[in-house]
């Protein structure tokens, strides 16, 4: 064989030998599984006792599928009570084993007791059947011996602070420009919340010349305005005024009826033409219509 792979494959002696070492190595790996099995690992002993108790637990699986769900079924029903005493009781104050008494499982007992521990109450025998633990069949054995005493459920009545009698406003006259906002709250129609409003509102223009200014504060519509015009009179001594001539942006720029371009445009007509002499020298500033003009002159002097 060597002298053909010699004559075939062109091998060499030491090749040849390589190769024949390399198969016996393969060989031997290959028988060694089935050797070692077969002399060297003894099989498992089983004994007759365990014989038995396999086959035992091989017919039980065949004979009842269902063995563990019965052994299941066994235990759970064995926790009722098999013996069943009927008495007049009161669900309210009987025990877990007044409970067992009746029937009732300790699972079953335990459930209602956890219940009424929380604060729950039977006020009438049907009561009782809304407890899942209860199945109707039961109740209707057990309907005939409920007896509830008066429980005595008092509702208490929840007082409250008691509102200060409602007091009439009476009809008063009001200086709106003098007024804080104690006397303004006097005004019928007027509240906490308008006063305030009123005031706050005021003391940004200056004062109101006109009634019918106060439409312009917040919330005060024209229902409101008719129910409290005729309580109110109006000083236009009190007026703020602002000295147009020598006003900086800052004094002008919180005033309502003006914007800022139109403040910057009085100032810059005023430091390029000079003075302002009336209220129609400011028809000359282009920014300013009739309008803006009319409603900002109570508050100027030149």
């Amino acid at each position: 064989m060597r002298n053909w792979l010699n004559n075939y494959f062109g091998f060499t002696k030491r090749e040849y030998n390589g190769l024949l070492a390399l198969m016996v190595f393969l060989l031997v790996i290959s028988v060694l599984p089935y050797v070692y099995t077969t002399f060297w690992i003894k099989p498992a002993q089983v004994s007759n006792e365990e014989q038995a108790a396999i086959q035992k637990l091989i017919l039980v699986n065949q004979q009842e599928p269902n063995y563990y769900a019965k052994m299941r079924n066994q235990v759970e029903d064995s926790e009722a009570n098999p013996i069943t005493t009927l008495f007049k009781f009161d669900p309210n104050v009987i025990d877990i084993e007044d409970w067992q008494k009746l029937g009732l499982s300790v699972k079953q007992a335990q459930s209602i007791v956890n219940y009424r521990n929380k604060g729950g109450k039977f006020y009438k025998p049907e009561d009782l059947k809304k407890m899942y633990t209860i199945s109707s069949k039961k109740f209707e054995q057990l309907s005939p011996y409920i007896t509830i005493e008066n429980t005595n459920t008092k509702y208490v009545k929840q007082e409250y602070a008691k509102q200060a009698p409602y007091v009439k406003k009476e009809l008063v006259i009001v200086e709106i420009n003098s007024a804080d906002t104690l006397q303004l709250d006097e005004i019928k129609g007027v509240g906490a919340a308008f006063a305030r409003r009123i005031a706050k509102y005021r003391d940004k223009l200056g004062g109101f010349y006109k009634k019918e200014q106060l439409l312009e504060v917040y919330g005060l519509d024209s229902i409101k305005f008719n129910e409290i015009k005729d309580q109110i009179k109006i000083d236009a001594t009190n007026l703020k005024r602002i000295n147009i001539n020598t006003a900086e942006f800052d004094d002008l720029k919180n005033h309502p009826y003006l914007k800022y371009k139109q403040i910057n445009a009085i100032i810059q007509y005023r430091k390029q033409h000079g003075k302002y002499n009336d209220v129609a020298d400011l028809k000359k500033v282009a920014i300013l219509t009739p309008q803006i003009i009319q409603t900002i002159a109570p508050y100027l002097i030149f």
